[in-house]
């Protein structure tokens, strides 16, 4: 069995997508802390051109807390952000398509992060045809104060886990002789870079998965994220 392991993102760039659809079992950070200023609540969107930041904003809060603690701001305009990916793509070719499910994420009423994130990784994955099971990693019986290698090493062994994939910027954290003796096999996914037409503009790579939706017929987009990448 195939296991991966992450934080969730807000509509990530294909190569998250790329990591689900390699594994039969996918797990959600939802018991980490929350990191500022990364990639968790925000991405990128092609407007004008350029890429322009898009972003959930969040309750002011402790710094300490973890992902599944923290909250959208009572302030988050979900209209506003609508009306962001609209202005952007409305003229895109498979805009029609692709709109409805954007409406449907933004509208989702949970205002805890964590879920908020979650709904939207799940959504999107029904949408693109990808069926990996998708686990919370708080569900899952391990001692959770472990930390980094141990705390990945024992949801592998939770879950029967005999391949772990994990993003490229995990090489340097992980020790493959660890991996080994537990009989797992630990491999990495690597992304290859690919164009497609956007608006004529010059060309910007690994904007939000919608994005690439907004430019791509259904089918297309699941042959890249099958086939776009390396396992190392």
């Amino acid at each position: 069995m195939k296991l991966a392991i992450m934080q969730p993102y807000f509509l990530p760039y294909i190569g998250y997508y790329q990591l689900i659809a390699a594994v039969d079992v996918f797990i959600l950070y939802d018991n980490i802390k929350y990191t500022k200023k990364g990639w968790i609540n925000r991405n990128r969107l092609l407007r004008n051109g350029k890429d322009a930041i898009f972003s959930l904003p969040l309750k002011s809060d402790s710094d300490y807390l973890n992902i599944c603690e923290r909250e959208l701001s009572s302030n988050f305009d979900r209209k506003k952000l609508r009306n962001q990916f609209r202005d952007a793509y409305h003229r895109a070719p498979y805009f029609k398509q692709i709109f409805p499910l954007v409406e449907d994420i933004l509208q989702y009423e949970n205002v805890n992060l964590f879920e908020y994130l979650r709904y939207a990784i799940v959504k999107t994955c029904a949408h693109l045809g990808i069926t990996t099971e998708i686990r919370n990693s708080s569900d899952i019986a391990i001692d959770h104060k472990l930390m980094n290698q141990d705390k990945v090493l024992a949801l592998c062994k939770a879950v029967n886990a005999k391949t772990y994939v994990n993003a490229m910027g995990g090489v340097t954290l992980y020790s493959n002789e660890a991996f080994f003796k537990m009989g797992i096999d630990l491999k990495f996914i690597q992304p290859i870079s690919f164009y497609y037409p956007q608006f004529g503009d010059t060309f910007i790579p690994w904007l939000s998965i919608i994005d690439i939706m907004m430019f791509n017929s259904a089918e297309h987009v699941q042959i890249c994220i099958s086939n776009k990448y390396q396992l190392i």
